[in-house]
């Protein structure tokens, strides 16, 4: 921390106003005025954009031209396949040193707290158990209890432990069965144990999980090439809880190279609410979000956290999404007045995180500190109006199997390209089975698909889950390796690592699309793939121009696509304004 520079105070403040969104002022009379610094939509906007979104997603010869597009665009793929899959494996041969093991790959959707597998923590269980009994563990009915009157308390030994004791893989009865799931979070069904080995904010302050981060952190490093993003959770029931993680990376320096952070916001208001944690939603925005612009406007205040968020990344709201959502309002009042026992449903919670995030990026731009991106849980189960939510407000999701029943939205996500992280493995253990996994479907189409483990813990068997995951689908879905590589690539895209790091890992100007943005010297993509790719969606932006009889975006077939990423590699040179910022 010594050696880390620690910027001072911004002029600016901010204050959250009555819609439930923390606005920034340029100083007093501003904020009394209510004339923010920063654009932000309002919810009235954003409801209504959804309201028209869902209206064309759902209109007949809309659903009609979407599926036919869909199903075009697989068949085109697997015409080229037949065609080329000679001709792009030879441009691999010609790659020295390159093949699938030591090509980049982001395991793009991973949770902290389970993201090793049941023999490594079952080994270091058990090593506590043998080297450390009488460590102070935990506070339990008056009392601290070491390790071992815990175990004592259990009735088990060292000896008795295994990976069937443990019980924490996700099996044929948690299907459909998101509650079961749940609670295979607990080690041998015990809530403390989670609590003393899985635990940020415990006891003994997060010490054990921090030891299980290291070993996890050496075996990625000596991997090389397999990096992660791992979610870690912030409830929303307090402030200090931004500070105490925050406190737990930098005094145990959970730093690595290959290693970044996002943050994960638990759909729980009603379970906090029904305990007393919050009296309104606004409690929670207030709880995430006012930290992170005190930290903002002065550094200073929260300097462990002003360093932890420099490898932070995104955010991300989790929950079960098959829960129903009940309409209880006809007009859904503002988050200061949302003071009933009902969650907010999925679209009310997806704005609020999206609206304050861009008023926070948009401060953060300008005193020259990273942004966030929001990479939500969408379409795992549930109401297929998420996805639509999430297309609106997010960079990218996790999931996305809903997709397969709306053929318009899915359209959509094509034109966009907008990042989808799945989980076969995940998605086979609590939703779908594997063979039924849009996945292949997607990846045909040319969607910007990634693979992901989800939960190690629960779904995977080995000590390299990412490679488990690319080995599973390449032997079910016959994926050849110009395909894993691709999949590899679009893992590195749709990750948060910084533009620098990506030049290393994809070539000098990897944002651009197509051929021209591809070294294949470091991804080993064959040019071809990436021109076919390129090529087929300027056509389809090229159809829907016509059709709409105006120009735009690949309007011209031999023009080059501004994808998110050269838009953004752009704006890298270009100072930050003080000037009203729109979001869209």
């Amino acid at each position: 921390m010594a050696d880390c520079p620690i910027p001072g105070p911004h002029a600016y403040t901010f204050e959250i106003d009555d819609k439930g969104v923390i606005q920034v002022y340029a100083g007093a009379d501003a904020a009394e005025e209510r004339t923010p610094v920063y654009d932000i939509p309002s919810v009235r906007e954003y409801f209504v954009d959804l309201d028209y979104v869902l209206g064309v997603i759902s209109h007949g010869p809309t659903k009609s031209f979407a599926y036919r597009r869909l199903k075009y665009l697989a068949s085109k793929f697997t015409m080229y396949s037949l065609l080329n899959e000679f001709q792009e494996l030879s441009d691999m041969k010609q790659v020295p040193h390159r093949d699938f093991y030591n090509v980049r790959k982001v395991d793009t959707h991973v949770h902290h707290s389970s993201s090793m597998n049941q023999k490594h923590l079952l080994r270091f269980i058990k090593s506590k158990m043998k080297r450390s009994p009488n460590d102070v563990v935990i506070f339990r009915d008056g009392a601290a209890l070491t390790l071992q009157q815990v175990f004592e308390s259990l009735k088990l030994t060292a000896y008795d432990l295994s990976i069937d004791t443990l019980d924490m893989h996700a099996h044929s009865d948690t299907f459909h069965r998101f509650d079961k799931f749940n609670l295979k979070y607990n080690p041998i069904g015990e809530s403390r144990l989670r609590e003393i080995f899985m635990k940020t904010d415990n006891y003994i302050k997060g010490r054990y999980l921090a030891e299980l981060t290291q070993e996890l952190m050496t075996d990625l490093e000596q991997s090389k090439y397999q990096n992660v993003e791992w979610r870690v959770s912030i409830y929303g029931r307090s402030r200090d809880e931004w500070d105490k993680l925050a406190a737990w990376i930098v005094r145990n320096k959970l730093y690595s190279h290959n290693v970044r952070w996002l943050i994960q916001v638990p759909r729980l208001y009603d379970i906090y609410k029904a305990n007393g944690s919050v009296d309104t939603f606004q409690d929670i925005i207030q709880n995430v979000f006012v930290p992170l612009f005190e930290v903002t406007q002065d550094p200073r205040r929260h300097p462990e956290l002003h360093v932890f968020l420099q490898r932070v990344v995104g955010f991300d709201t989790v929950d079960d999404e098959s829960k129903v959502e009940r309409r209880i309002y006809k007009k859904y009042p503002y988050p200061r007045l949302w003071n009933t026992k009902d969650s907010p449903p999925y679209s009310y919670w997806i704005y609020y995180m999206f609206a304050n995030m861009a008023s926070l990026n948009r401060w953060r731009q300008e005193r020259g500190f990273n942004t966030f991106v929001l990479r939500p849980h969408a379409g795992e189960a549930g109401d297929t109006d998420h996805l639509t939510s999430a297309f609106l407000t997010s960079h990218s999701i996790s999931h996305g199997i809903l997709l397969r029943k709306v053929p318009a939205l899915q359209y959509l996500f094509y034109l966009k390209q907008i990042g989808i992280a799945m989980s076969p493995l995940s998605n086979n253990a609590l939703f779908l089975a594997y063979e039924r996994n849009p996945l292949p479907d997607f990846f045909k189409t040319g969607l910007n698909v990634s693979l992901s483990t989800d939960d190690p813990l629960q779904f995977h068997f080995t000590k390299e889950p990412l490679l488990e995951e690319y080995s599973v689908a390449a032997h079910i879905y016959k994926f050849p390796q110009s395909s894993l590589a691709e999949l590899a690539r679009n893992s590195v895209i749709q990750s948060g690592f910084e533009m620098e790091v990506k030049r290393h890992w994809l070539g000098s100007q990897w944002y651009l699309p197509g051929a021209a943005g591809n070294d294949i010297h470091k991804t080993n993509v064959p040019n071809i793939r990436l021109a076919y790719r390129h090529r087929t969606l300027l056509e389809e932006l090229n159809r829907i121009n016509m059709i709409s009889h105006s120009a735009g975006p690949g309007a011209e077939a031999g023009s080059v696509l501004p994808t998110t990423e050269a838009v953004a590699a752009r704006a890298m040179h270009v100072a930050p304004v003080s000037a009203k910022h729109s979001v869209r």
